[in-house]
């Protein structure tokens, strides 16, 4: 279990690692008690970046600390109302950022998103 209200990953993976300064977080999507949220891209990205919030913090950290994401979607038409979820979510800190389109995503989400954060050395 990852500790926080984040859903539990969907893979043999861990949701969040700490690396030193670094808080590495794998690609979350828009899950909610179990199931993406309805709405499209904009609510399961809204959705997948309050799950990237709950693991950052319970890691002590905050969205203000990430420095690097990376959104992958599955239609790159899609990118104008991803971007739209982005800044509401992120509001003005722009982290470094890559959106790739990909073939699928797991459970059939329309977007995913991982994170690195960096905070003070442990």
């Amino acid at each position: 279990m990852n500790g926080s209200s984040s859903p539990s990953p969907v893979g043999p993976y861990a949701p969040v690692v700490r690396a030193g300064g670094w808080i590495i977080v794998s690609g979350q999507l828009g899950l909610s008690g179990g199931s993406l949220v309805s709405g499209g891209v904009g609510a399961q990205l809204s959705r997948a970046i309050a799950n990237l919030s709950d693991l950052l913090a319970g890691e002590g950290a905050a969205l203000t600390a990430v420095v690097k994401t990376t959104v992958f979607l599955a239609d790159i038409a899609d990118y104008a109302e991803m971007n739209a979820a982005y800044v509401a979510a992120f509001g003005d800190h722009r982290p470094a950022r890559s959106a790739v389109a990909v073939a699928g995503l797991p459970l059939g989400a329309a977007v995913e998103i991982e994170a690195w954060a960096l905070i003070d050395q442990p």
